[in-house]
């Protein structure tokens, strides 16, 4: 078993992750040109909010006959977004990984249509330089060690955006006319986010431009009155706002809604690349930073403190692991087994106040919770006694006291 790259006589038939932009345009073009094969293309709904009828009208018209697009957006925050906000995921303790999340998806499709139109081998738009390339191909190899993976940004000579549309143009390509020229910033969206980098924003001295933001308006513009939300969590999961039940996905673009309209959850990170080079973002994730702050909010009156501390420390690994492209890694699997562990009781409701880009948590309540009044309260209590905390606190200065000793004898 290899995966060294075929040749291109053995390529009879490659599954395309194609999204009608111009780049997908020129790769389902070039592999037919340079590989002589067929290309089926997949096209997923994430949520990203585009018109995908487009993409399969280009595909018709570059001759594809077998054309895959799928609303996953359900299967997308139920499998992949949830599990990952269980675990209170940021990548470098800021990027609640939204592009990262989306490829294991991405990936398992690309497989799976693979193996049903017997195709020889998967291809994708990813660049040679960032970390999607990674992501599509370590989740892809992990459900098919024998899958081909064709990356043209890593075999083409078409490395600038002048080559790649005089490329389309020779080909009798359409191009976007907001194409032509440089572009200003490259954006990637779905559900969960947006994620804008490159060109207007390459210089991390310079600060983003408004027009880079596409859905939250400015903090500074948003409404002076501030909203309040009721989040309800069962077992560690989203399942309602303000008492209405929702589907994950119903859920998570509702939550987006709100955030929008307040400024919530933009985000400008210099970040380190799995690649090596580090990367300037913009990142907009609306209704994430609600979802994180209000899962949050229910652990604290739920989750007992070692499982909470716990998982705060396995969460950077967990976290890692996603943006690296091991969604399908045994370790991943082992760390969301704790982690899914943890939320057996992480059930309740959660109130979010939203004002001016912020998302603050005022109150929360759970039938599961082990927060005591009875036990905290300044007032007078019969459950707690006092004087017990003497004799904890001698037990922990036990060694600090004998360390005192030795370095005053010592000196």
């Amino acid at each position: 078993m290899t995966n060294s790259k075929p040749a291109a006589k053995d390529i009879n038939k490659v599954v395309l992750a194609y999204s009608g932009g111009l780049d997908t345009s020129v790769i389902l073009k070039w592999l037919q040109v340079e590989y002589d094969c067929e290309v089926v293309t997949f096209t997923a709904d994430l949520g990203q909010g585009d018109e995908l009828g487009p993409a399969r009208d280009k595909a018709e018209r570059a001759g594809v006959k077998e054309i895959y697009i799928e609303d996953l957006r359900e299967e997308f925050v139920r499998d992949f977004v949830f599990p990952m906000f269980r675990a209170n995921a940021l990548y470098e303790g800021l990027y609640l990984l939204g592009t990262s999340i989306a490829r294991p998806l991405i990936a398992k499709r690309l497989v799976e249509i693979a193996r049903a139109v017997g195709a020889d081998a998967i291809s994708h738009g990813a660049t040679g330089k960032g970390n999607d390339q990674v992501r599509f191909e370590l989740n892809a190899y992990a459900l098919d060690p024998d899958i081909h993976v064709i990356a043209p940004w890593r075999e083409w000579d078409l490395n600038s955006r002048e080559k790649l549309i005089a490329w389309a143009e020779q080909h009798q390509i359409a191009i976007p006319k907001d194409k032509r020229g440089e572009a200003p910033f490259s954006v990637d969206a779905n559900l969960l986010h947006t994620s804008s980098e490159g060109k207007v924003l390459e210089d991390p001295a310079v600060a983003a431009p408004d027009y880079v933001y596409q859905r939250t308006v400015n903090p500074e513009d948003a409404p002076d009155q501030p909203e309040v939300i009721e989040v309800g969590f069962e077992c560690g999961d989203a399942v309602s706002i303000n008492g209405e039940a929702l589907s994950p996905a119903a859920l998570l673009a509702r939550l987006n809604d709100y955030g929008g309209k307040h400024g919530v959850g933009r985000l400008d990170l210099v970040e380190n690349r799995f690649v090596g080079m580090k990367s300037r973002g913009i990142y907009e994730t609306p209704g994430g930073t609600i979802l994180l702050a209000a899962h949050r909010g229910i652990e604290q009156i739920t989750l007992d403190r070692g499982a909470a501390h716990l998982k705060d420390e396995l969460m950077p690994r967990y976290a890692e692991l996603i943006y690296n492209g091991f969604w399908f890694a045994p370790e991943r699997e082992m760390l969301q087994a704790a982690i899914d562990k943890s939320q057996e009781h992480v059930t309740g409701t959660v109130r979010v106040k939203l004002y001016k880009g912020s998302a603050n948590i005022i109150a929360r309540q759970s039938d599961h919770t082990i927060y005591s009044e009875a036990h905290v309260t300044f007032e007078e209590d019969a459950v707690y006694d006092q004087k017990d905390a003497e004799g904890f606190i001698k037990l922990n200065a036990l060694r600090l006291k004998l360390l005192a000793r030795r370095n005053q004898n010592v000196k």
